[in-house]
């Protein structure tokens, strides 16, 4: 039986983001973007107002709310607030993902308490991607080369965000001597050892806020203790992973997209031309209506995603549905409200143009929108 009612919890999550964002986000968006920085204590008001570890593990400091459809939820209204900021609250989320699904019982104690703690909580990061390994992520380069108790690390990531700047990084690499996806295993790098060191940080279009940059590990020392799972297993421990982490992605275009049509519906019913609204006018209204219509059918596609991850169910067809659409809407829906606004649009007052910056990555990270199509269609044969 379906049903598109949110319950008890889940609206008192949505609600309890949508206050945040609106009180401790948006009053500073703009500033942030202008100046590519953020408060860290953003980080500690975010942890307690329990909007980042609650789906955690109670014992490692969460709530243990499993609910995928409140996750996106959380995104959707903080993405409202300001992009930027939201992925520099959430990144350390990412980062979290591999040790909870490959993390031994220690290690999470070890990592992820740290994480959650709301007093002092630790910043991480996830290095995956490389100059040569963006969405071919089979073809990474960094290796890993065991040496009595411990790994010697040797590469470059690039597009890392927190790099350079987290207490924690959870780095990708291949063992020595090995090809593809073969040999691909997980280390958790703690603190910054010999070694470990951040490149160049990255200038960029939009979500100015979050911290972006080159890491470089130069016989970087890791301790075998803090390996995820078993060697040569990490890539497809990480699938899984990544059909969730795109949802949440698409949660996130979400945000910008709604928060672009307000402002545009708002603009829209204010402005006066030729003595009427702007709204009055059919060609505004028509473009008013395709923007609400995209922005409920991506958010549609997202919740479902959302639900099938939570009932354990395969979602990997489902999950770049959503990434994709969500992502192009909301940068489709930014233009249409630039093109409503006029000039205003076009420039810092109203938001859209930052707006419509921020919306352009999102069909890039997380598997771009090609990618997204060639799994689509890749899931349409093996059903």
């Amino acid at each position: 039986m379906l049903g598109f009612e949110l319950d008890e919890q889940q609206r008192m999550i949505q609600k309890t983001a949508h206050d945040f964002a609106a009180r401790e986000l948006r009053p500073i968006a703009l500033q942030c973007d202008l100046s590519e920085t953020y408060p860290r204590d953003l980080i500690s008001k975010g942890h307690e107002a329990g909007l980042i570890a609650f789906h955690f593990p109670e014992e490692y400091g969460g709530a243990s709310i499993d609910d995928r459809v409140s996750w996106t939820l959380v995104r959707e209204e903080l993405s409202w607030g300001c992009p930027g900021l939201c992925i520099a609250m959430m990144a350390s989320n990412l980062a979290a993902v591999p040790i909870l699904h490959m993390g031994s019982p220690p290690q999470k104690e070890k990592y992820l308490t740290r994480l959650a703690d709301p007093a002092n909580p630790i910043l991480a990061a996830m290095a995956m991607t490389e100059p040569d390994a963006g969405s071919d992520v089979s073809s990474i380069r960094t290796t890993a080369a065991k040496k009595g108790d411990s790994y010697i690390l040797n590469g470059r990531k690039t597009f890392i965000t927190n790099g350079g700047i987290a207490d924690v990084t959870v780095v990708y690499c291949r063992m020595e001597g090995t090809r593809g996806m073969e040999g691909m295993t997980a280390f958790v790098v703690d603190g910054k050892p010999k070694g470990f060191s951040m490149g160049k940080k990255e200038e960029k279009m939009g979500i100015r806020a979050s911290h972006t940059s080159e890491l470089i590990l130069e016989d970087v020392e890791v301790p075998a203790e803090d390996r995820l799972g078993p060697e040569g297993e990490a890539f497809l421990l990480s699938m899984h992973m990544f059909d969730e982490s795109r949802i949440m992605v698409a949660a996130l275009a979400l945000g910008i997209a709604r928060a672009a049509l307000e402002i545009a519906v708002d603009y829209a019913g204010q402005r006066v031309q030729f003595s009427k609204s702007l709204n009055k006018f059919e060609g505004i209204s028509f473009k008013l209506s395709d923007m609400a219509m995209r922005l409920d059918a991506a958010r549609l596609l997202t919740w479902r995603a959302a639900w099938l991850a939570g009932q354990g169910k395969r979602m990997t067809r489902q999950s770049a549905m959503a990434k994709c659409y969500a992502a192009e809407t909301a940068h489709w829906v930014c233009d249409q409200a630039l093109q409503i606004l006029g000039g205003y649009g076009y420039m810092r007052e109203y938001l859209v143009e930052k707006l419509y910056r921020d919306s352009r990555i999102f069909r890039i990270f997380e598997g771009t929108s090609e990618i997204m199509r060639l799994i689509i269609a890749r899931e349409l044969y093996r059903a």
